[in-house]
């Protein structure tokens, strides 16, 4: 069964092929904006399935029988019960940092993986600490341009490890994807073909 990852992320593209699977890239493209009250953990797990689906779909119609298995995937980052996703422009860059300074928040990837017998669905969380910012770490971090594509407007693989002395629970799902967990869903449909 060939396994494709519905996501444009570079990230999960390297940490998938880190991990050893074969795939080959086909990017959703579903609206990411959360429901009124949504809560994060059901917002990542949507959006993921949303993803996973929309791609399988378009893909089951281009090649009719062919064995797909999807796998999608959406990260975001909670603090005080609010969702940060990918900032819209630097000035909500650096208010998300600053709302990250000196505090610690939750990181959590939604998965999914669709195939045509199933659709599975789970999510990982990961605890992250940060030391405080100061404006002018705030104000240089932002001008690299590094934050604008990411959830809560920071990388934890790039220049804000600095910043970063702790965290609780898997790196991989920081940097976009926790690999044990996806593997544990894959894994037994691999086996299976």
């Amino acid at each position: 069964m060939m396994l494709v990852l519905a996501s444009a992320s570079p990230r999960r593209r390297e940490l998938l092929a880190q991990a050893g699977f074969s795939f080959t890239v086909h990017p959703a493209h579903v609206p990411e904006d959360p429901f009124p009250g949504e809560e994060p953990i059901a917002y990542v797990t949507r959006l993921a399935r949303e993803k996973a689906e929309a791609v399988f779909r378009e893909l089951s119609s281009r090649e009719p029988g062919s064995p797909h298995m999807v796998l999608g995937a959406d990260t975001t980052v909670t603090i005080d019960g609010h969702i940060l996703g990918k900032p819209e422009d630097p000035a909500d860059a650096a208010r998300m940092l600053r709302l990250l300074s000196g505090r610690s928040h939750h990181v959590i990837t939604g998965v999914a993986v669709v195939t045509a017998e199933s659709a599975q669905v789970a999510a990982e969380v990961t605890g992250v600490r940060f030391l405080s910012l100061s404006d002018e770490e705030i104000a240089s971090y932002v001008a690299t341009g590094e934050p604008m594509d990411k959830a809560g407007a920071y990388a934890i693989q790039g220049r804000a490890a600095r910043w970063i002395p702790r965290i609780e629970g898997c790196y991989f799902n920081v940097v976009g994807l926790p690999l044990a967990l996806v593997s544990s869903l894959l894994e037994p449909l691999t086996i299976a073909d």
